[in-house]
Parts: C-alpha cells; sequence; structure tokens
C-alpha cells in the first residue's frame, strides 16, 4: 500500500501468525500519517516496524535552486519525525530525486556536493530523533543519481555521520553490480538496511539471487539488522507505475510474504 491507515491494520495480526518480527510502512505523506493509532496497532500485535519515504515530485536534495532542496529536505525532517512518533528508528528510500524522474545526463559534482551538504544538516534532526537513514541505490532505469553500492558508500564516507547509511536491494544489486555478494561486503559498515528481493521483485528464493553467498555476505560485515521482503502488487498505481510493475509476480500479493519469510528463516537456521 501506498498509505498505511487503520484499513490495513488487520493485516497486522496475520503478519505476526506467519512470523514476521516487523513492517516496512510507507511515509509518503507525513503530514497525513495517523502515527498514534499506528503505534498502538503495532504495539498490540508486537511488531516493530521500519519506513520507508521517496522524494515527492519536482523536488531533489541536490537542486541548483536552494529552496527546491529545502523542500525537499523538509520533506525527510517531517518523516523522520512522524517515524519517531510511531516508534521506528530506520528510515529507508532512495531519499534524493524522485523514483523515475531521468533527466537525460550524468549526475555533476555540483548535485554531489549539495547532497550531502543536505545530508549532513539532516544529521541534527536524526540524531534529535533517534532515527537511522539509510539510502538507497537505485537501478538506472529508476534514477541516474545513485546506481551503484561503491558509489553509496563514497557518499556515506564524504557525509561521515554515523546515523547516514545505505540500503542495499538485492534487486537492484542484481541489475548494477557484478557480484551481489561483494557489494554487501563492499558496503561494510555502512550497511544499514536489507531489502531481500528477487531479481523479479517476486518471492525469494524464487529465482537467481545467490540467496547463501549473499547471507553470508550479510553476515559477515557484522550486520545484525532487518532483513525485509520488498515486493508490491499490481494494483498499486503510485507504486507500480514507478517500479515499472506490469503483472502479477506471484499467485496473489501476500503469497510473495508468507513463502519469502519462510525461505529467508529456512536460509539463516
Amino acid at each position: 500500500t501506498a498509505n498505511f491507515t487503520g484499513k490495513q491494520f488487520e493485516l497486522l495480526a496475520e503478519i505476526k501468525r506467519h512470523g514476521f518480527d516487523g513492517v516496512e510502512l510507507p511515509l509518503f505523506d507525513p503530514a497525513n500519517c495517523p502515527a498514534g493509532e499506528i503505534r498502538r496497532a503495532l504495539e498490540s500485535n508486537a511488531l516493530e516496524c521500519t519506513a520507508c519515504t521517496v522524494i515527492p515530485q519536482g523536488m531533489t536534495i541536490f537542486d541548483a535552486d536552494a529552496s527546491i532542496r529545502r523542500r525537499a529536505c523538509q520533506h525527510l525532517e517531517d518523516t523522520v519525525k512522524v517515524l519517531a512518533e510511531i516508534g521506528g528508528k530506520l528510515l529507508a528510500g532512495p531519499v534524493y530525486s524522485p523514483v523515475g524522474w531521468l533527466p537525460g545526463k550524468r549526475r555533476t559534482t555540483e548535485e554531489w556536493q549539495r547532497a550531502i551538504e543536505s545530508y549532513q544538516q539532516l544529521a541534527e534532526v536524526l540524531e534529535q530523533f533517534d532515527v537511522t537513514l539509510a539510502i538507497e541505490p537505485l537501478n538506472r532505469f529508476e534514477t541516474f543519481f545513485l546506481n551503484t553500492v561503491a558509489d553509496g558508500v563514497a557518499l556515506c564516507e564524504a557525509v561521515n555521520h554515523s546515523r547516514i547509511g545505505l540500503l542495499v536491494d538485492t534487486f537492484h544489486s542484481n541489475i548494477e553490480e557484478k557480484n551481489i555478494a561483494a557489494a554487501y561486503r563492499l558496503a561494510g559498515r555502512h550497511l544499514r538496511h536489507v531489502h531481500t528481493c528477487e531479481n523479479d521483485r517476486g518471492t525469494p528464493g524464487s529465482g537467481h539471487i545467490p540467496w547463501p553467498d549473499v547471507l553470508n555476505a550479510v553476515k559477515s560485515v557484522g550486520y545484525d539488522g532487518w532483513l525485509t521482503i520488498e515486493s508490491f502488487g499490481f494494483h498499486l498505481p503510485e507504486i507500480s507505475q514507478a517500479a515499472a510493475i506490469w503483472r502479477d509476480l506471484a499467485a496473489a500479493p501476500e503469497a510473495i510474504a508468507w513463502e519469502g519469510v519462510r525461505f529467508l528463516k529456512q536460509s539463516l537456521s
């Protein structure tokens, strides 16, 4: 779903029953998020949460126009505050420009530097609300700004703040990295979040992602955070358009979750 409201609360008990420890919430519109209700619903089902967000259309954190940069950063600050109200501590996603925005050129040095400065300014809010930001490289068909883990590491090194690290997603890495497991090892101390997606965004374990190598690499860098299954149903126009999902990836969207969590737990046992 693109918005998590009371309509979805009934799903939480079933999610818990299938063996999940938490859920990843979409926080695309923090101003209209019922934070207190969500927190109570999570607590009543003994579930923790992380959150994902995106940069709204018409904004980037690296725009030459300072007012546009400020609007993008304000969106992130507002999202951090709402996540803290819910009780979450990790915000993840491609938090630099809108998903699918491709201006037809390579990233410039000036854009890179402005992004670094924006993240450094955001660090104070992250500290204040005890939230960590995990920046996600996307594949070349969804962004021009950050595609590889190597560039993500360079960005984190330049920002140089413990509250800011990387989300590495197996789906995007399958497109952009020479070796997915090596990419996780390269992320190293900057790894803050992991999306466990199959090569077609379907059920983990049903495609050609080299899961034993990937999970061993994740363990080898000392990562002890979330393994989150991120997939999308076809009938979500806000998401399926951005992620280019034009078909059903499984018999039912929930099958990706129920079968995927069993696969991951078996793989880690």
